[in-house]
């Protein structure tokens, strides 16, 4: 007679039901099951279930092929447990009790820390610190161990067949376990194990070879002719080793390192070992382009926008066709880089200046850059010299690196933040592709680090059921042997589930995450000063500082919080005073812009604004619309700032000094001192953020067909600026209307994000469509 039954099921479960699905809790204790008498079928339809029970029993493993998904505390103590791996399939288990199994041993449980990713209680003890070891740091120590053996005694055979590969590999994995001692004697089960299972992977990243990716060259040669497709192979491309597998097992996040070798753009494939591949649906003329939370509950597994997000996805079916001001026209480029219709207008209100008038901006700018030089720095945002003659932009590739299953078809996933990686000027890790041309991008369940110049992309991080808002990159100091510190740039991210992951891109490890908020992160900002303190503004209507402290060799950190500001609606934009960004924080938030003293000095933790920034348009106000949503917000100098409220219309500069010193210290609604407006669409999309460039004076605003409005603010024009003047853009770059094979040109979406690296030569636009737009400054 069977001794689990769905009628045994029911009657020890837990609420009572008539539905295997719904059960969440279930006792099976003290029954004398043996692992034969666990039905995996029956067992497996338990889908809700949360917690079980097996202690006392006769249970010498758990059987293979039971996947509980929703499990999440496991008693299997009092048994006869031999085996530890199969609980491998049980990978959202937090609690697990395994005492008094007698033939379990210390290298079991370390066996099954590295196994359960979620894992923070173990026999009744909080296993974090210890935890946080072995996934992160002894792994990384292993790895490089493993990688010397092979470097040391081993190459790849010379043709590579599977009989010889196996012998290398059966060589290799010996040399490693026999040579590689790591921990006390009680451990080297547990280390032979690893360095095993390390030795295979990184073997695998060595000789495994990426699917052939269809690529797509819409480069026009003769009119009306059709885009060429090529092929490439990416052999041994893929440097992974442990991270990888670590990230998965600890974070839940994929990780791709190394760039691709494709001289054309490629399109996305469905491989699941090789999470870099990446659409793309336009090509340059060049020859070498192409690492826990909520919008809506923590349970969801797609990437729509969640209910009660700003990122709204009703936008998409419904984008306003209202037309920018007549006064502004899109400009067609010079250079045919990505083939557009013959069809489409192509107009240019403001002409593009000679190569020569180029060549006298470039030699103003080296001579204005000589003179600072020269001269002594007052503050840590000095003032510099804006050009006074515009910058000329190309588009240069437009990626689908975000594809949900790395589809080519997917173009409804929304790309939301990007950030320049900052530079090094020496000492430090040198950053991922030496010096600013490395972007990192976010949207859906992935996150990415593109080389701008080539359009590689470099890293790819994914966290199933994720959806990435917001990224900020930070440079901080890492611990080495003997006491000294080196610099690294690492990278926080955070969505809907609420938890920061921290990775530090150049190595491709996912070192850490911790838990921000009980709901959705919208916004994250390290401190250019304080480089561990980070700000994240929530669903929760708050801000919270974090700092994460130093990191030690094996990528320790602590983190604590240090202040909670009350928003009263959710965070949109976080910006610091470029001059003191250790007093004040401005926060552009769905209600408002509110300015926050963020001074440690005061004792307070928990502060309200200490004042609010009004605007003009809030006079509009009418049934529908308010104006107080602020969903553009950054510095363009040292004092002046760039925002703009959603249906606006327009964009306001405003002075912060002035503003500030007009408050009497009594006032919490205080009136902006605008300086001017700058023309913009009249879209009422909400959400289209904009960026500014301040040493090349520039703000620049996407819009919700594709454009890219750029504004040249000089230093001649700041000098004059006459409060409510309004000034037209310098330049509506139009969208570049890439063009797919079987699919013709692609229309404009809406511009969600901008950023611009600090010499102004790549911009990036995010889309709302699952397309990366790199464009460069012609050269000089």
């Amino acid at each position: 007679m069977e001794k689990i039954t769905e009628k045994i099921l029911l009657e020890k479960s837990a609420p009572k039901t008539n539905k295997l699905e719904q059960i969440k809790s279930l006792n099976l204790s003290r029954m004398s099951l043996k692992s034969d008498d666990l039905p995996v079928p029956l067992l497996s339809k338990l889908c809700s279930l949360e917690q079980l029970d097996l202690s006392g029993n006769m249970l010498q493993e758990i059987p293979r092929g039971l996947c509980l998904p929703c499990l999440k505390i496991l008693n299997c103590s009092n048994n006869d447990m031999e085996d530890v791996v199969s609980l491998e399939a049980m990978r959202n288990i937090e609690e697990l009790r395994l005492e008094d199994n007698l033939y379990l041993t210390v290298n079991d449980e370390h066996k099954v820390i590295f196994l359960l990713p979620k894992l923070r209680m173990f026999n009744g003890k909080d296993i974090s610190s210890t935890a946080h070891h072995i996934r992160h740091g002894s792994t990384e120590i292993l790895r490089k161990r493993v990688i010397g053996v092979w470097e040391r005694s081993f190459s790849l055979p010379d043709p590579i067949t599977k009989q010889c590969l196996a012998a290398v590999e059966k060589r290799f994995v010996n040399a490693a376990c026999t040579q590689i001692k790591y921990g006390p004697n009680s451990l080297s089960e547990y280390t032979k194990w690893r360095v095993e299972m390390i030795a295979k992977e990184y073997l695998k990243s060595l000789t495994c070879t990426e699917e052939e990716d269809k690529v797509i060259d819409t480069t026009p040669t003769k009119e009306n002719e059709a885009p060429t497709e090529k092929k490439t192979h990416d052999l041994g491309g893929n440097s992974i080793t442990s991270p990888q597998k670590r990230t998965r097992n600890n974070s839940e996040v994929a990780a791709e390192a190394s760039p691709r070798k494709s001289s054309r753009l490629t399109s996305a494939a469905s491989d699941e070992a090789s999470p870099r591949k990446s659409t793309r649906v336009s090509t340059p003329q060049k020859t070498d382009p192409t690492l826990s939370s909520p919008r809506k509950h923590t349970r969801m597994t797609n990437v729509d926008t969640p209910e009660g997000s700003p990122r709204k996805s009703s936008r998409l079916e419904n984008i306003s066709q209202k037309g920018a001001s007549k006064t502004e026209s899109p400009r067609k480029a010079t250079k045919s880089i990505i083939s557009t219709p013959t069809s489409r207008p192509a107009k240019c209100e403001s002409p593009r200046k000679a190569a020569k008038d180029q060549t006298t901006a470039q030699q103003s700018k080296q001579k204005t850059a000589k003179t600072e030089n020269n001269t002594p720095r007052k503050t840590a945002s000095a003032k510099r010299k804006v050009s006074q003659e515009p910058v000329s932009l190309q588009p240069f590739h437009v990626l689908q690196c975000h594809s949900r299953q790395d589809s080519p078809d997917d173009f409804s996933t929304q790309l939301w933040a990007c950030a320049f990686e900052p530079p090094q000027e020496g000492g430090g890790d040198g950053g991922i592709s030496g010096g600013s041309r490395a972007v990192a991008t976010c949207g859906g369940e992935t996150l990415c680090v593109i080389d701008c110049e080539s359009g590689h992309v470099l890293k790819k991080y994914k966290v199933p059921g994720e959806e990435f808002f917001s990224l900020a990159w930070s440079t901080v100091l890492m611990s080495r042997t003997g006491g000294s510190a080196r610099p690294c740039n690492i990278l926080a991210a955070g969505g809907k589930r609420g938890l920061v992951k921290l990775i530090h891109p150049r190595v491709n490890l996912a070192f850490g995450e911790f838990r921000a908020s009980r709901r959705a992160i919208s916004i994250m900002r390290f401190s250019p000063r304080n480089a561990t303190f980070l700000f994240t503004g929530t669903y929760e209507n708050k801000i919270f500082l974090w700092d994460i402290g130093e990191l030690d060799r094996d990528y320790n950190f602590k983190t604590s919080k240090l202040l909670v500001l009350e928003t009263g609606s959710t965070p949109l934009h976080l910006s610091l005073l470029p001059t003191s960004p250790d007093t004040h924080l401005l926060s552009g938030c769905d209600d408002g812009l509110y300015i926050f003293d963020i001074q440690l000095s005061k004792n307070t933790q928990k502060r309200n604004e200490e004042m609010e920034i009004v605007f003009p348009i809030y006079k509009k106000k009418d049934k529908k619309n308010t104006y107080r949503t602020i969903d553009g917000l950054s510095f363009l100098s040292d004092d002046i700032v760039a925002s703009k409220s959603h249906m606006q219309g327009s964009i306001y500069l405003w002075s912060w000094s002035a503003t500030r010193a007009s408050c009497n210290g009594k006032k919490k609604e205080v009136p902006a001192v605008v300086l001017a407006e700058l023309q913009w669409s009249s879209t009422d999309i909400p959400y289209l953020s904009l960026g500014t460039c301040p040493g090349y004076g520039y703000v620049v605003c996407g819009d919700e067909q594709g454009r890219l409005w750029m504004y040249h603010i000089t230093d001649t024009m700041m000098e004059n600026f006459k409060s409510g003047k309004t000034i037209s853009a310098t330049e509506v770059l139009e969208w570049p209307s890439p063009v797919r094979a079987g699919m013709g040109a692609l229309e404009g979406p809406s511009i969600n994000s901008i950023a611009m690296d600090p010499d102004l030569r790549y911009l990036v636009a995010l889309t709302d469509k699952n397309m990366a737009v790199v464009w460069k400054r012609e050269s000089q």
